[in-house]
C-alpha cells in the first residue's frame, strides 16, 4: 500500500496545490487562461506526439480495441441518459451533461500521467488510442444532441461542419495524426526537435494537475445536486467495471492495455463536461459540482484499483 500511496500522492498532490494556492492567492479566472493555452496547444501535443511517435504502427491499429471501448463507454453513457430521462423526467439537453459527466473520464489532464506513472512508457499506445478517439466521439455526440434537444438553432449543416473542424484541428488530435504518421514512416525528429518535445512532454503533467487544481477552486461548491447520487458511483465505479468487463469479453488484449482502459475509464468527471455545459447554458452548477466531488472521491477509488492491480488480486482478464 505505501507504493500506492508513493505513486498517487505526487499526482494528487499537485491537484490539491493548485487548489490550496488558487484559495489563498484570490486571482481572477481569466488568470489561467496562458497556463491552459500552454497545457493545450503546447505540453500535452509534445507529449501525445512523442507516445505516438515511438510505438510500432501495428499497435495503433487496435481497431477492436477502441470498438470495445468506446461500446462500454456509451453503455454507462446511454443508463444515465435514460435514468434522467425517463426515472427522473429531465430535459434532454440536462440529461446529456448528465450522461456526459457519467461516461467522459479526465483522460485529458489526469489520464496520460497518472497510467505512464503507474504502468510505464507502454501505457502509451491504449492511452493516445481511447483519449483520440473518446474524445472525438464526445465532441460529436455533445452538439448532436444539442441540436436534437433544441438548444442549438443553427442550421444542421452548420452544426456538423463546427463539430468536424472541432475534431479535425483539435491540439489534442491533430498531435495523435501527426504521431501516427511518423510512426508509420519510421520518422524521427533531428536531436534538437526531440529535446525540444520532451521538454514540453516533461511538464504536461504537472502543469495539467495544477491547473486542475486552480480550476476546482475558482468553482466552488454550492450546492449538491440530486442526480450526485447515482452519477458519482457510476462514474468512479460501474464505467470502470464496465470497460474491464467488456474488453474481457470481447478479445485477448495484453493485460497492460486492459488496466490501462480501466484506470482510464476509473478517472473522475473531466472538466470539459463544465464547458459544454457552460457552452449551451445546460446544467453548468451541477456539472461543476460532479466534477468536485468526483475528483475529491477519485483519491480513494483509483487508489483502491490501482492496489487491486499492483497485487495481482484483479486479474486482467476474466475470460481467458
Amino acid at each position: 500500500m505505501a507504493d500506492i500511496t508513493g505513486l498517487v500522492l505526487p499526482f494528487f498532490g499537485l491537484i490539491l496545490i493548485g487548489y490550496v494556492v488558487a484559495r489563498f492567492n484570490r486571482q481572477p479566472e481569466g488568470a489561467l487562461g496562458w497556463l491552459n493555452v500552454f497545457i493545450v496547444y503546447v505540453a500535452l501535443p509534445a507529449l501525445f506526439f512523442k507516445l505516438v511517435a515511438r510505438t510500432p504502427i501495428a499497435e495503433l491499429t487496435r481497431i477492436d480495441f477502441i470498438a470495445a471501448d468506446l461500446a462500454a463507454t456509451y453503455a454507462v453513457f446511454i443508463l444515465v441518459f435514460a435514468i434522467g430521462r425517463f426515472v427522473r423526467g429531465n430535459a434532454v439537453a440536462d440529461c446529456t451533461i448528465q450522461a456526459l459527466a457519467g461516461a467522459y473520464g479526465n483522460i485529458g489532464y489526469m489520464g496520460p500521467g497518472l497510467a505512464l506513472l503507474a504502468f510505464g512508457e507502454k501505457a502509451a499506445v491504449p492511452v493516445a488510442l481511447i483519449f483520440c478517439f473518446e474524445n472525438a466521439v464526445h465532441f460529436t455526440v455533445a452538439p448532436a444532441m444539442m441540436a436534437l434537444a433544441g438548444g442549438d438553432a443553427r442550421p444542421r449543416a452548420m452544426v456538423v461542419l463546427d463539430v468536424a473542424r472541432k475534431i479535425a484541428f483539435h491540439p489534442f488530435i491533430i498531435s495523435t495524426v501527426l504521431g501516427f504518421v511518423a510512426a508509420a514512416l519510421a520518422l524521427e525528429p533531428p536531436l534538437p526537435v526531440q529535446r525540444l518535445i520532451d521538454y514540453l512532454a516533461q511538464a504536461a503533467a504537472p502543469c495539467a494537475l495544477f491547473a486542475m487544481g486552480v480550476t476546482l477552486a475558482l468553482r466552488p461548491l454550492k450546492r449538491v445536486p440530486v442526480e450526485i447520487g447515482y452519477i458519482v458511483p457510476v462514474k468512479l465505479l460501474l464505467h470502470p467495471l464496465t470497460v474491464y468487463l467488456v474488453l474481457g469479453l470481447v478479445g485477448n488484449f495484453d493485460p497492460l492495455w486492459i488496466y490501462t482502459a480501466v484506470l482510464l475509464a476509473a478517472l473522475p468527471t473531466a472538466t470539459n463536461v463544465f464547458v459544454i455545459a457552460q457552452q449551451y447554458g445546460v446544467w453548468q452548477e451541477r456539472a461543476s459540482a460532479t466534477i468536485l466531488i468526483t475528483t475529491v472521491l477519485s483519491v480513494l477509488t483509483v487508489s483502491g484499483l490501482l492496489y487491486l492491480i499492483t497485487a495481482g488480486i484483479l486479474p486482467a482478464d476474466l475470460f481467458p
